[in-house]
């Protein structure tokens, strides 16, 4: 995420820590404008442009867009409850 979840640095970071509050999900974090090659590199390697990016169990889930999806379908529940 941009931030940390007390302070997020942008709308869409401070929009998933809400969502993940909002459904009692404890989470880890690390700051990408703190570390450039980190930041390059999860675009890479999740294959995704843009932060932040949701991973539960090692697997990339997706950015703010998909999590809100999975919220309306009810799947971000069952996802977040198998981490």
């Amino acid at each position: 995420m941009k931030g940390v979840p007390d302070a997020p640095r942008c709308g869409f970071s401070r929009q998933t820590v809400a969502l993940l509050r909002e459904h009692g999900v404890e989470f880890s974090h690390f700051d990408i404008l703190t570390d450039e090659r980190v930041r390059s590199g999860l675009k890479v390697v999740n294959n995704w442009p843009t932060f932040p990016q949701l991973i539960v169990n090692g697997e990339f889930v997706g950015g703010l867009d998909i999590l809100k999806e999975m919220e309306s379908s009810g799947e971000f529940d069952e996802v977040v409850q198998a981490a």
